[in-house]
């Protein structure tokens, strides 16, 4: 007989190269072609020097969120890490922050793919490609977290195809036409004559956004086998993974196309680069980007599920809708539908600019949450104090910090507004917050 608790809990199926490929889906192999013209003129062409400085500025910060997910296996996230170490209000919070980010993600993606799809495919209508998408994304999580892992390992198996043409094409451009010695190959990383620490320092903080994603992977701790190890190793994996593969798109990249030539577009800068390589390969890129925001979007609503379900289940959110499981698949079916909904609602009425704006505000207060989480309960409760306990999260925070007061002032207010609606809820729900406001329930971890 299977008891309540058991019929209230996600079935663990997914290992460590799931998780992995989880978070890489999320964040997209090919995340910085997107931005590959921001980064090259705010950064006065080191684009890879500023990847490869957000990348270690983002593992102070995923280093934390693997420690958290050692303590709290929770679909919870952020949201329980803060709220079990610090309080249960600020834990609500935090947790609001994130409902933000990981609702306008799947909303973006679809407005991105459907804009792509209705040019590629002018007679299908931009609204028809919206719904079609925001279905599938619903209709394909719905069907189980096992069935979302072997489409994540579909779509990095494209992506990563793809990714080999663009390689082997750029070096054959670069080796096939003339260039200025042993300096044209280091200039990426390098360039005296442009170089400049303001630049390179803001480039970097753009970069950072091409990891944003990576956190999606604690949410899966009820659903990872051995989630004390492998949610920490998977985080830090996918950093260092989605890094070295960014540097190294942006280094052929810049090598193809450098930095002292404009581009035609800045936004679509890589598109050109892709056309200068192969002309074919200028199509075959921006279908690629199609399938890599189709995976993304998939998996945002994924992660938003299960973090409306972990706020669900501790009562922060209504418990009978949002912490109630399938019986059958054992997902919270009822979130995925609800994140599907308001996702194809959010890509009728929301821009891809301002909801990329927002998402940022939403992301950045989690991560400064989950830091001084860890600060908290690694190194302010710790017997030892151990210096490997206090320097990721500080540096983690402040770096955090530093991004989000560089925040537009629309996605400030924006993101103001989404805040104070959140903790209006919570005093209307607590009586002026006289009351509990979260009951946390951290399940077993299975692990003897």
């Amino acid at each position: 007989m299977t008891s309540t608790a058991d019929q209230n809990r996600l079935r663990r199926t997914l290992g460590l190269w799931d998780l992995i490929l989880y978070g890489v889906i999320v964040i997209q192999p090919v995340a910085p072609m997107s931005v590959f013209g921001v980064l090259s003129d705010r950064g006065r062409g080191h684009v890879v020097t500023t990847i490869l400085i957000a990348m270690v500025a983002m593992l102070f910060t995923a280093i934390s969120y693997g420690k958290m997910a050692r303590a709290y296996p929770s679909a919870g996230s952020a949201f329980t890490y803060v709220g079990q170490e610090i309080n249960p209000a600020l834990g609500y919070i935090t947790g609001w922050s994130m409902v933000m980010d990981y609702m306008l993600n799947p909303i973006i993606c679809i407005v991105w793919v459907s804009q792509q799809a209705h040019a590629f495919a002018p007679a299908v209508p931009y609204a028809g490609w919206a719904v079609l998408i925001a279905l599938l994304f619903t209709g394909l999580n719905i069907q189980g977290i096992k069935t979302s892992a072997r489409m994540n390992t579909g779509l990095a198996a494209a992506m990563g195809v793809v990714i080999a043409i663009f390689f082997t094409c750029a070096a054959r451009y670069i080796f096939g036409h003339p260039h200025g010695g042993a300096g044209f190959f280091t200039r990426p990383f390098y360039d005296p004559a442009t170089f400049t620490a303001g630049g390179v320092v803001g480039g970097a903080s753009i970069a950072v956004l091409t990891y944003i994603g990576f956190d999606g992977i604690s949410t899966l701790s009820e659903e990872a086998e051995n989630p004390r190890r492998n949610i920490l190793l998977a985080t830090v994996l996918t950093c260092v993974v989605i890094g070295i593969l960014s540097a190294m798109e942006v280094y052929a990249a810049q090598l193809v196309w450098p930095a002292s030539q404009p581009f035609p577009d800045e936004a679509t800068a890589i598109t050109h680069v892709a056309g200068r390589m192969w002309p074919p390969l200028f199509a075959i890129v921006g279908a690629t980007l199609v399938v890599a925001n189709f995976g993304s979007g998939m998996g945002a609503q994924l992660g938003a599920a299960r973090l409306l379900f972990g706020m669900g289940r501790s009562n922060a959110l209504p418990k009978s809708f949002f912490g109630a499981v399938d019986p059958k698949r054992r997902i919270p079916r009822n979130n995925v539908i609800f994140v599907g909904a308001v996702s194809l609602a959010g890509a009728f009425t929301i821009s891809y600019a301002l909801g990329a704006e927002m998402l940022n505000f939403g992301a950045l207060i989690a991560f400064m949450g989950v830091n001084a989480a860890a600060f908290v309960r690694y190194y302010v409760r710790a017997e030892k104090k151990q210096l490997r306990n206090l320097i990721p999260p500080l540096l983690g925070f402040a770096v955090c910090l530093l991004l989000w007061l560089s925040l537009s002032r629309t996605a400030q207010i924006a993101g103001s507004i989404w805040m104070a609606a959140g903790i209006a809820f919570g005093a209307w729900k607590t009586r002026g917050f006289q009351g509990d406001l979260v009951d946390f329930e951290i399940p077993a971890d299975d692990e003897g």
